[in-house]
């Protein structure tokens, strides 16, 4: 069932956080149940999760798209999410949604870690491109990358105790 203006919470310039499982995809709203948002040349919008973040990797240009918020969400939930409204000062709705019509048709380089659709969005709302979720992705990275690293410590150490044991009782024969 497509969301009707009652349904839709969203005012001009908020940022759209459309949850597709395994990742999120980003949208500004402007107005109209109308969103903006950044997608890989390669990919569209079915939300079958590791399919799309799979052409979302293979993609190096993207097209800034304007549709219709429930052509884009599809079956997912979406939610209203000014991420960056603590850290940043927004710019003016109007200048927003101005900036985001303005790009539509337009193709941009498109890098999952450094210019994704949270990085398009992020910067038409604060001028500032950031992506939480990359961040986040790379904390997950660097904390298992640590874990590892520690495990195979753990793992050397205790050989090499076991090999001076080894030693000592060789010697007391």
């Amino acid at each position: 069932m497509a969301p009707t203006l009652f349904d839709n919470p969203a005012k001009p310039g908020d940022l759209i956080e459309i949850d597709r499982g395994t990742f999120k995809h980003w949208a500004v709203y402007i107005g109209g149940n109308e969103v903006v948002h950044l997608m890989p040349l390669n990919a569209d919008n079915d939300s079958e999760s590791f399919g799309t973040l799979m052409r979302f990797l293979d993609s190096g240009v993207a097209e800034v798209k304007r549709q219709k918020i429930w052509e884009l969400v599809g079956s997912d939930s979406y939610d209203v999410n000014n991420l960056l409204d603590d850290e940043y000062e927004a710019r003016e709705r109007h200048v927003i949604v101005r900036e985001a019509c303005r790009m539509v048709g337009r193709q941009m380089p498109y890098c999952l870690f450094t210019d994704n659709c949270e990085h398009f969005v992020t910067n038409l709302r604060y001028g500032k491109p950031e992506s939480r979720q990359v961040k986040t992705a790379a904390v997950i990275a660097g904390v298992a990358t640590a874990g590892v690293a520690i495990a195979a410590l753990g793992a050397v150490l205790f050989s090499s105790l076991l090999k001076d044991d080894d030693k000592k009782r060789r010697h007391h024969k």
